[in-house]
């Protein structure tokens, strides 16, 4: 009877058969509901919402696992849109004017390396093991600390200088992914030549294409209100040219926007004006990135590498903590206020899995053996990392949940 009526009515096929776009829509209604309902229960960031929802996407075994295909290109240009924000942040001349701050930074990325790095040595994992997992997980979360901080409405020195960190540590950690990618191909095949020339395109061809950017965006904000809409999807639109761009070339889809964004800052004195995460468009992709991040974490991976990721964390925490406290006094920071740079410092999200995906990419028989740490350290701090930054925030005193709510962003810093 039933199916004779969906014959009728040409409701075809029978029974209905959901696809990936289905799926995808009810993914973004319960990321947006619960994101929502957490912020205002809890008084926590939504991406906690979103991060749960794709987290049960996962552990129910439908997670994506690996970034491929569609999923890909949203967590692409979604941190690609979030680190250009985050890039024109970064005030270079601050770094001139404090070299304790930019020693900071130093310090705390090869810290962290350092420490991860022996830490999984002495638990037995090989060392191209070691070494990929120290690049991957020496970088803080560029997006969860965006969105939590822009969220927040947070202001201060922390703010500040938890957005410098993390800028920079992304960039030593993609640098240092290049160079021990590179040494695979060494280690692997002998291929002196490969080894080399791939981690210097990549750097030297992201910031030509960074630079292009920068330039085109700067010539754009001459002659339009960059609050206008049109405006808004113009710069949204150079913003994904560039990076498919860099992604025809086999450029980095990270340096490239990051580094786009810190040219244009440091190109004019003026303040810059951005609309948020560059309208509707580029809210819906950081809550699909959010979402879909969350969904990579599954019960096998944690079987497989949950302990070592659990190593790994406590490794890079340590590396983090103690030197941002011991470099406190130097550059400027009162005790407090360090301890709420380190809490912020903890997420580790988008960026590590985009990341793995290019490991799997090139070394796809060795990234077996890294993904299920990588993957475990991401599902570990998928939700409690926005809830560090969020209490590192109120440890500093620069939580401003009360805020009035702006749709334009003020870029002074």
């Amino acid at each position: 009877m039933v199916a004779e009526l969906a014959d009728f009515l040409q409701i075809v096929p029978w029974p209905p058969a959901p696809g990936v776009a289905f799926w995808a829509a009810l993914a973004l209604v319960a990321g947006a509901l619960l994101g929502e309902l957490v912020r205002r229960v809890f008084s926590v960031p939504r991406i906690v919402g979103y991060g749960i929802v794709g987290g049960v996407i996962g552990f129910a075994g439908f997670g994506a696992g690996t970034l491929t295909g569609t999923a890909r290109l949203i967590v692409d240009l979604a941190l690609a849109l979030l680190l250009f924000e985050l890039g024109s942040r970064v005030n270079l001349r601050w770094l001139r004017a404090n070299p304790a701050l930019l020693l900071t930074s130093a310090a705390e990325a090869l810290g962290s390396f350092v420490a991860i790095y022996f830490a999984l040595r002495l638990f037995g994992q090989p060392v191209n093991v070691a070494l990929t997992c120290a690049a991957m997980g020496s970088c803080a979360s560029g997006a969860v600390i965006a969105r939590v901080a822009g969220e927040l409405k947070a202001a201060g020195q922390v703010s500040e200088r938890m957005i410098v960190l993390t800028s920079l540590n992304t960039l030593f950690a993609v640098l240092a992914f290049k160079l021990v990618s590179g040494w695979l191909h060494l280690d692997v095949a002998g291929d002196w030549v490969r080894a080399v020339s791939q981690p210097l395109w990549a750097f030297a061809g992201s910031v030509g294409v960074a630079a292009l950017l920068a330039a085109l965006v700067a010539w754009i904000a001459r002659r339009l209100d960059l609050r206008d809409e049109n405006a808004a999807l113009l710069l949204l639109g150079l913003v994904v040219l560039a990076l498919m761009v860099a992604k025809q070339f086999n450029l980095s889809t990270l340096l490239v926007p990051l580094l786009a964004g810190v040219l244009l800052r440091n190109s004019s004195e003026r303040p810059w004006v951005w609309p948020r995460h560059f309208g509707t468009a580029g809210g819906v992709l950081v809550l699909m990135l959010f979402v879909i991040v969350g969904s990579a974490g599954s019960v096998p991976a944690l079987l497989a590498g949950g302990v070592t990721a659990l190593v790994l964390l406590a490794a890079r925490a340590a590396a983090k903590t103690a030197v941002v406290v011991v470099l406190a006094r130097p550059s400027g920071l009162r005790m407090r206020q360090a301890l709420g740079l380190s809490l912020a410092l903890t997420p580790m999200s988008g960026t590590a899995l985009v990341l793995l995906a290019d490991l799997q990419a090139g070394h796809a028989a060795f990234a077996p053996l890294v993904a299920p740490i990588i993957v475990s350290a991401i599902a570990f701090t998928e939700v409690l990392g926005p809830l560090l930054v969020q209490w590192g925030l109120h440890l500093a005193g620069e939580q401003q949940p009360q805020a009035k709510p702006a749709d334009y962003r003020v870029v002074t810093a």
